[in-house]
């Protein structure tokens, strides 16, 4: 029952993230919505017992990926990050209280249409989560979506350092 309020907890936060990601005027706190998205995905992860791919998550996502964005933000010099000191703790914690709220009516709704997550299997989990066996199905099942992301991604670091060079000459 707690995994299941958790996973409705962080389904809940995450989807309110993504769309503060969406509706965020500046950059700078665009893209520290989708750094809470990230580590809320994680979490799912985590919770439905895939640990590898949640610590992934953690390092490849919200660690090198938003580092590269934060950084790209910042070579624009398109808005100062916001300081700790002005943030209006009260607004965060009417947030979590909201977010629980909300998840907890969800979960309720979710209980009552008989559509919760069921527990998976640890042995399952252990298989399907291990890295040899995501290693294994990405470089055969999923090599060319992989490669294609890898390009995506590359054309989009070429294309944020040629924007940057421009506004620098």
């Amino acid at each position: 029952m707690a995994a299941q309020l958790l996973f409705f907890f962080l389904a809940t936060v995450a989807v309110a993230a993504a769309l503060g990601m969406l509706l965020s005027r500046s950059p700078v706190n665009s893209a520290l919505w989708l750094v809470l998205n990230f580590f809320c995905i994680a979490g799912l992860y985590i919770v439905l017992s895939a640990t590898f791919i949640g610590v992934i998550q953690v390092l490849v996502y919200a660690g090198a990926i938003m580092v590269l964005f934060l950084f790209v933000i910042m070579l624009l010099n398109l808005e100062a990050p916001p300081k700790l000191a002005g943030i209006d703790w009260a607004r965060v914690a009417g947030f979590l209280v909201g977010m629980a709220l909300l998840s907890q009516l969800v979960y309720a709704i979710a209980a009552g249409f008989n559509m919760t997550p069921l527990a998976i299997a640890s042995s399952e989990a252990m298989q399907t989560g291990d890295a040899a066996f995501l290693a294994e199905s990405l470089f055969t099942r999923y090599a060319l979506p992989l490669e294609i992301t890898a390009l995506l991604l590359l054309a989009a670091t070429v294309g944020a350092v040629m924007l940057a060079k421009q506004r620098f000459e």
